[in-house]
């Protein structure tokens, strides 16, 4: 088989695969289960979790997974999640474009290309780096005490350092090797992959980054800021590759591909837009805080976001965001014992979980045993709900209402 579509927590399908190929693949975490099938010798039961995307393996199919949530609504929560204040919004100048691709390689590939594109619209950004070489002519410093370590008594060639203006620059680096990384997947339109191709031979200039080396480092600046949109993009494809996946006690898959984690996508989505909500409420919103449940501080607890006053000292909300589909009651019960944990050691008489629309219902649960009082209501624990197939404008307006309920009165239900 020569490709396989699987959805997202959708039903598993059966793959002719090599044995050490389905041992790899169910031990690099890239699907939620990769299973021997009982039925069909030398198959196995594939099914895909909350990763979707796609990777190409060596050996075996093409992993296509598709997301339950519409593709330009997918990257409207990454665009936003990556800068918020940018402007990533349909229309807007940091927007994702996603053309009419509705599959999220083509998509991604689509959307980092015309990125780079408008960042390269006015040249090839150059700026000054560090440069320590041997040379035959002595041009900027002399390094002294390379020049006698290397070469005593001997000139030339000389140790010098000095400032070069050149392409060769951290942010044409990661533009550079998005570029070459989404040239390799699989599922790239043809049209696409000759842009890409065009936009790699813009950015020649700038150093190839290899498998395994690290993304090298930029700070915002009036100098890039036309490239920033581009680059926070290509930073988020960087990050969410997957080139190589070692199982234990496993040969390693090596595999070329994209997959974005739908978890963690809506999490950063949920924290970013209600950090934003909350700017204008003189409230400060702060994520994955560091707290402990025990005194000795040896269970420690990371609530998705905790807002704080305005002096940013006090606690007045706590909210953990869940896009996690369960099939049992048993994994609701652990969502609210979380949040229930969240608001125990903050002091809080109220939490908050936000689930993505369908996965659970809107719903306020009064905890027995807590209310001091008969006018106490005790700890509330509260479910909202946020429906990802809405317009982004509607969408950021359902956060807005959920922000509006952080750190209000608990004597004003």
């Amino acid at each position: 088989m020569a490709e396989v579509s699987l959805r997202e927590y959708g039903p598993a399908v059966s793959v002719e695969l090599s044995a050490a190929t389905g041992r790899s693949l169910a031990a690099s975490g890239i699907l939620l289960s990769v299973t021997p099938d009982p039925g069909r010798s030398g198959h196995w039961l594939l099914r895909a979790g909350s990763r979707v995307g796609a990777v190409r393996t060596p050996g075996g199919p093409v992993v296509r997974i598709m997301p339950k949530t519409p593709v330009a609504r997918l990257f409207f929560l990454l665009g936003y999640s990556l800068d918020p204040g940018r402007a990533w919004r349909e229309g807007g100048e940091g927007a994702v474009d996603t053309g009419a691709y509705d599959d999220v390689v083509p998509a991604l590939a689509h959307a980092v290309e015309r990125q780079i594109d408008r960042a390269l619209r006015l040249g090839v950004l150059q700026g000054y780096r560090r440069v320590e070489e041997s040379a035959l002519v002595v041009r900027g410093r002399l390094l002294e005490a390379e020049q006698i370590r290397r070469h005593f008594g001997r000139t030339p060639p000389v140790e010098i350092a000095y400032d070069a203006y050149t392409a060769d620059i951290a942010e044409n680096r990661i533009l550079r090797a998005a570029t070459e990384r989404l040239l390799r997947l699989p599922d790239v339109p043809g049209v696409v992959r000759r842009r890409l191709a065009h936009q790699r031979v813009r950015l020649a200039d700038a150093q190839a980054l290899t498998r395994g080396q690290e993304m090298p480092s930029w700070q915002p600046s009036r100098l890039n800021f036309r490239y920033q949109p581009a680059l926070r993009l290509a930073e988020a494809v960087l990050r969410d590759m997957s080139p190589e996946h070692r199982a234990p006690e496993a040969d390693p898959l090596a595999v070329d591909g994209f997959l974005l984690d739908m978890n963690k996508l809506f999490e950063d989505f949920v924290t970013t837009a209600l950090r934003e909500a909350l700017r204008g409420r003189g409230l400060t919103a702060h994520l994955q805080d560091t707290h402990h449940l025990d005194r000795a501080g040896l269970v420690r607890v990371r609530p998705d976001l905790v807002v704080r006053d305005g002096d940013g000292r006090t606690p007045v909300a706590v909210v953990d965001a869940k896009y996690k589909v369960a099939k049992a009651d048993g994994q609701l019960n652990a969502d609210l014992y979380q949040a229930l944990t969240y608001a125990t050691v903050l002091g809080l008489r109220e939490a908050h979980l936000v689930y993505a629309s369908g996965r659970r219902p809107e719903r306020t649960h009064h905890v027995q045993g807590t209310a001091t009082g008969p006018h106490d209501l005790g700890i509330r624990l509260h479910q909202h709900s946020l429906d990802l197939a809405h317009e982004p404008g509607r969408l950021l307006a359902s956060v807005e209402q959920i922000a509006s309920r952080l750190g209000r009165d608990p004597s004003n239900p």
